[in-house]
Order: structure tokens, then C-alpha cells, then sequence
């Protein structure tokens, strides 16, 4: 058979044939300007988030090689520590009460935390999901004191600890969480408000009561935003130095590793090198914890919000 011939027409539909072959010199034309190309667009897009990053960690790296500096070459025109000295990490230990600063950080942090959830969890509930009068006007109250500068009511408060024989410790500020903390209210209600209401009414309907159907619906639910509102509470804890300044600072037995760290601070100034490693120690609790829940943290912080 004879082959028919293709027709202009037919041939513009099926587009151009195969692409122009290797220019002079056998190369390709354009293939080098390809990957150089993209290499420049890559970095002309992140420009912003390479700058960003590398601010965030110049202090850190900073304060990790003057800790590992002697206390005569700290502050000084060398960057690197000549030669690297790990015997700061030893001092801050003995020459220190750190093990005691540290179990009151924890103590203060861990309390704190767990009363906050007891109380702010089932409150925070209730604003979400169960409807009531006045459930508004409770919610700007919380917001109001959420606004509201600690310093505007430090004299009343410390008074009234003071008359409670308990200034010299951290319990004024522990024992003020089992009445809820108002910024980890507005946070659990916001999350609370994305859960659907129907799951709530199926549970009530078989019979749950509503401590049931917050126990057994809405905090396996709520995980996330939960685990969220912990974390904030648990670094506002361990990182305060107003509240152990103004509560704790006369008692150095009640000292926290925040006011502790200030403390020493002052009274060696010049000693950088063994002030920077005590840094280094108080930061690596935190950052573990964050390491190990930064996944429930940023999925709590991306789904609280989504309704008002």
C-alpha cells in the first residue's frame, strides 16, 4: 500500500516536531544557563528566610563557643575557642547550686503546668461548647486580664501572699494556676470552638454526663491544642525571673535557674566564659522538650483561631 501523505493542516494540530538539534560545537543551546539559572532564583526566593535563620542562630552559636572559651579569651577579637575548654560545663556544677536552682525550676514549671490544665481545660470547655448566659461577658473578662500588666496589681497580690506567710517561696506564683491562667483559657476555648458540636450531643445522647464528654470526646480530640497551651505555660515558667524576683529573690534556697542565671550574672560580670555555659545548661531542657513536641505544638498553633 501506498503511504498517504500527511497534510500541512494535520501536521500544525500534532505540534512541532522533535526540538533543534546541538548548535556549533555539538552543545545544546541554553543547557548552561539551566541550572545556573535556577540556583539564582532559589537563592533570590529565600534570601529572606537564609537571613532570617542565620540571625536566629549567630547568638546561639556565640554563646555556645564562649562557653567552650577560657575566661581570658572570652570578649575578645577571637572567635574560635584556642583551645576548646569544656571545664566550664564542670564549674557551673561545683561552684554553683545548680542541681538545687534546677529542681526549683522544675517544681515551679511542672506545677504550674499541671494546675493550669486542671483548671483552664474544663473552663475553657465550657465557653466553647456549652451555652449559657453570660458566657460572653465571662470571655472578655478573661480577655481583659489576659491584657492586663501583672505590675498594675504586684503591691495588692504580694500583700496578700505576704499576710499568707508565703513570700521567700514560688508558691504565689504556683498556687494562682488552679483558678486558671487566662491567656491558656483564650487558647484552649479557640481550639475548642474547631471541634464540632455533634460529637458532644451523640455522647450526651448515650448517656455521658458533661465532665464525660469532656473527658472521653473532647480531650482526645483536643490533644494538640492542649499539648500547645502546656508548652507555653511550661517555658513562661521555667524562662520567669519578675515573678522569683519579686516573690523568691530574699530566700536563694527557692531560686529558680532563670533568677539564678541573672543573679550570678551580676556578681561575676567578668567570668563570660562560665556565665555562657551556665546558659548553654539552662537552655537544654528546653530545647529538648521543644525538639520532642514541636509536631503536637505547631499543629495546636495552626488549628487554634480558625473560628471566633
Amino acid at each position: 500500500m501506498t503511504a498517504v501523505s500527511q497534510s500541512p493542516l494535520a501536521r500544525t494540530r500534532r505540534g512541532p516536531g522533535p526540538g533543534p538539534g546541538p548548535g556549533p560545537g555539538g552543545s545544546v543551546a541554553g543547557t548552561g544557563r539551566g541550572p545556573r539559572r535556577s540556583l539564582l532564583v532559589w537563592i533570590a526566593e529565600h534570601a529572606a528566610l537564609v537571613a532570617l535563620g542565620v540571625v536566629t542562630i549567630a547568638p546561639i552559636v556565640f554563646v555556645v563557643l564562649t562557653s567552650l572559651m577560657s575566661s581570658n579569651q572570652a570578649l575578645t577579637a577571637s572567635i574560635i575557642p584556642k583551645p576548646f575548654d569544656f571545664a566550664n560545663y564542670g564549674r557551673v556544677f561545683t561552684e554553683l547550686p545548680l542541681a538545687q536552682w534546677f529542681g526549683n525550676s522544675a517544681l515551679y514549671a511542672v506545677l504550674a503546668t499541671a494546675f493550669m490544665l486542671v483548671s483552664s481545660v474544663p473552663a475553657a470547655y465550657a465557653l466553647a461548647q456549652i451555652r449559657f448566659r453570660g458566657a460572653n461577658a465571662i470571655f472578655t473578662v478573661i480577655i481583659v486580664a489576659m491584657l492586663l500588666p501583672p505590675q498594675v496589681t504586684a503591691v495588692p497580690v504580694y500583700v496578700m501572699w505576704s499576710e499568707l506567710h508565703l513570700t521567700g517561696t514560688l508558691w504565689p506564683l504556683i498556687l494562682p494556676n488552679l483558678l486558671g491562667d487566662a491567656f491558656s483559657i483564650f487558647l484552649l476555648r479557640q481550639f475548642f470552638l474547631t471541634i464540632p458540636k455533634e460529637y458532644g450531643d451523640a455522647a450526651r445522647m448515650d448517656g455521658c454526663s458533661e465532665w464525660g464528654v469532656l473527658a472521653r470526646v473532647v480531650v482526645p480530640m483536643a490533644r494538640p491544642g492542649i499539648a500547645s497551651a502546656a508548652i507555653f505555660m511550661f517555658f513562661h515558667s521555667w524562662n520567669d525571673y519578675y515573678g522569683p524576683l519579686l516573690y523568691a529573690s530574699e530566700n536563694q534556697a527557692a531560686w529558680p535557674v532563670a533568677y539564678g542565671l541573672a543573679t550570678f550574672r551580676g556578681q561575676h560580670g567578668t567570668d563570660w566564659s562560665m556565665t555562657m555555659a551556665m546558659t548553654v545548661v539552662v537552655m537544654v531542657p528546653v530545647v529538648v522538650i521543644f525538639f520532642f513536641a514541636q509536631k503536637a505544638f505547631v499543629e495546636g498553633i495552626a488549628l487554634t483561631g480558625v473560628k471566633g
